[in-house]
């Protein structure tokens, strides 16, 4: 059966040349690297998987989301450009995850200890989702570039097997928030979700590259708390992007 033998936590990373509104975002030079590089050498950093794997197209054009997998000693699944959600369930089960974190590749900001927080809430609970990207934006407080869901492989297949509208196919978690019945929502102590960290558009590049002119020095020793203390010292940082919206589900 599919789901026997499924022993691991893996972290599959959600990523593709052909973004609509900054296309080759992930290739984009941040201080040296590919943003997809620094995305990969912060969640190295968790202690609570056992694998990262890049999950892209079959399209030539991300040839080289896999030599990056490659260059930075990590797996790479190649699946669906339209139903990324199929991509993702074939990636768990090529790789016998038996959780599945969720995060993707425009977090070049992403906090290996949040996530780490979270998978640890997740198993030690009987949740069937933990998570701090809620599509309801009631139920966030963490800033957009640091969401992580954290899931069964069972979950997924649910997912999988019976969804069946194009949004529900198109991304991975629209069916689990509209049919899980205990979600877990994972919150800070204060709320920060009108910070955009996430890679988007040139606005959102230019934040990033601020954040990372005053705290990157060639490793990634800077955090969470240390890029709010940045923010708080120096606010218009936060004002570079403020004027863009997230992009809706099917856009």
């Amino acid at each position: 059966m599919e789901g026997e033998n499924l022993l691991k936590t893996g972290v599959i990373i959600q990523t593709r040349m052909g973004s609509t509104r900054l296309p080759g975002k992930v290739m984009l030079d941040l201080y040296g690297k590919p943003v997809i590089c620094h995305v990969i050498e912060r969640i190295k950093q968790s202690k609570e998987i056992d694998d990262i794997i890049l999950a892209t197209t079959t399209l030539a054009q991300d040839d080289v989301i896999e030599e990056q997998a490659e260059k930075n000693h990590i797996k790479c699944f190649r699946g669906s450009v339209d139903d990324v959600l199929s991509r993702y369930y074939y990636c768990a089960v090529e790789y016998k995850l038996k959780t599945v974190v969720r995060i993707t590749s425009d977090c070049p900001l992403i906090d290996p200890f949040v996530t780490d927080s979270i998978i640890k809430c997740f198993k030690n609970n009987q949740y069937d989702i933990a998570t701090n990207a809620s599509p309801d934006l009631k139920n966030r407080t963490y800033p957009r570039g640091l969401d992580t869901e954290v899931l069964s492989f069972d979950l997924l297949k649910n997912a999988f097997d019976n969804a069946r509208e194009k949004y529900q196919r198109e991304h991975v978690t629209p069916y689990i928030y509209e049919k899980a019945e205990n979600i877990y929502y994972y919150k800070d102590s204060k709320d920060f979700s009108n910070y955009r960290w996430t890679l988007d558009t040139y606005e959102d590049f230019e934040l990033i590259k601020t954040i990372y002119k005053n705290l990157y020095r060639s490793k990634h020793d800077f955090y969470y708390k240390d890029i709010l203390t940045l923010i708080e010292k120096y606010p218009y940082i936060s004002k570079i992007n403020e004027s863009v919206q997230q992009k809706k589900l099917g856009m």
